[in-house]
């Protein structure tokens, strides 16, 4: 059997730290795993901004609210449900995923978790695994499930490279030129087109 995993912002639904970063008008706040390949790193220094600007879970839920899949993102996943399984592989958080998972029509999740104090504090974080992605592309390989995986950042490259076969997807210029072997797509329509090839192989 052969199945797609992707990897979600910036694939499939906007960064949302970003967004947030946006709403709250906080810069800083704007680094991802497209910037900083160690996640550890990267939470702690959101989680400090968060607390010296008294920002809270519901502050960051209430903008993930009004945010919608990328343009296509939807009909995208759509399409590609109707010729195989798809598995998101992500580091965000159960606490975020839920209004976006719905606009994609629930596809499967495995994601991480937030620690959250009563009154809405974000005190820390609690990784599904370390290395997940990889880790459950090798298992569903382990199953004799043949992966195709997708994604945009440094934390993506090990699912990728662990796959069957896969692709960068929208991935800045300086990923794309330090994985020179791994092929990059910009589309939807290309993305798809690559994996009908790894289906019918």
């Amino acid at each position: 059997m052969r199945l797609v995993c992707l990897d979600l912002e910036g694939v499939l639904v906007p960064e949302i730290w970003i967004s947030f970063s946006e709403a709250v008008n906080i810069p800083e706040l704007r680094r991802t795993t497209r910037d900083e390949p160690d996640y550890d790193k990267l939470m702690r220094y959101r989680l400090d901004l968060l607390k010296k600007n008294g920002l809270k879970l519901p502050d960051i839920q209430k903008v993930i609210g009004g945010m919608d899949p990328l343009p296509g993102a939807a009909e995208f996943t759509e399409a590609l449900r109707e010729r195989t399984q798809l598995i998101i592989l992500s580091d965000t958080f159960e606490q975020f995923a839920k209004p976006l998972m719905k606009k994609l029509h629930w596809p499967v999740l495995f994601c991480n978790s937030l620690v959250v104090g009563d009154d809405g504090t974000i005190t820390g974080y609690t990784l599904r695994q370390q290395n997940g992605k990889c880790l459950a592309v090798k298992a569903l390989t382990s199953l004799n499930m043949e992966v195709f995986a997708a994604g945009d950042s440094f934390n993506d490259l090990a699912m990728i490279r662990e796959a069957a076969a896969g692709c960068l997807f929208r991935a800045p210029e300086a990923i794309q030129k330090d994985c020179a072997a791994i092929p990059c797509v910009d589309t939807y329509d290309k993305l798809l087109e690559r994996i009908d090839i790894f289906l019918r192989a």
